[in-house]
């Protein structure tokens, strides 16, 4: 079963657009593991520099082990420093809600 895992980070406004590159490499070297589906950054247009990733993996064991793998990454070591603060990660089961309009399947 996929599961659904979101990285919340907030860079603030000063760091916002390293962030936002750090993120997106981070992302993009994730996608290259086979076990990772799919992912979406997310930019808060409330919040100057919040930004979360909503990402699909093939299990949690794997996402948290590719995580683990990552954390010694250059990348995640920026962008850990550009943060104002720890970035938060949840997993979660996707669930199927039908589009505004449309009826479920």
């Amino acid at each position: 079963m996929n599961i659904a895992v979101i990285w919340e980070v907030r860079f603030g406004s000063i760091n916002e657009q390293s962030g936002l590159e750090v993120t997106r490499k981070i992302w993009q070297d994730m996608l290259h593991l086979a076990d990772c589906l799919d992912y979406t950054i997310v930019r808060d247009q409330e919040e100057q520099g919040h930004i979360l990733v909503i990402s699909q993996w093939s299990s949690s064991e794997i996402a948290n082990a590719a995580k683990n793998r990552y954390a010694a990454h250059p990348n995640a070591v920026i962008a850990n420093q550009l943060a104002l603060e720890a970035p938060r990660q949840w997993v979660g089961l996707p669930e199927n809600t039908p589009v505004a309009g449309r009826e479920a399947a």
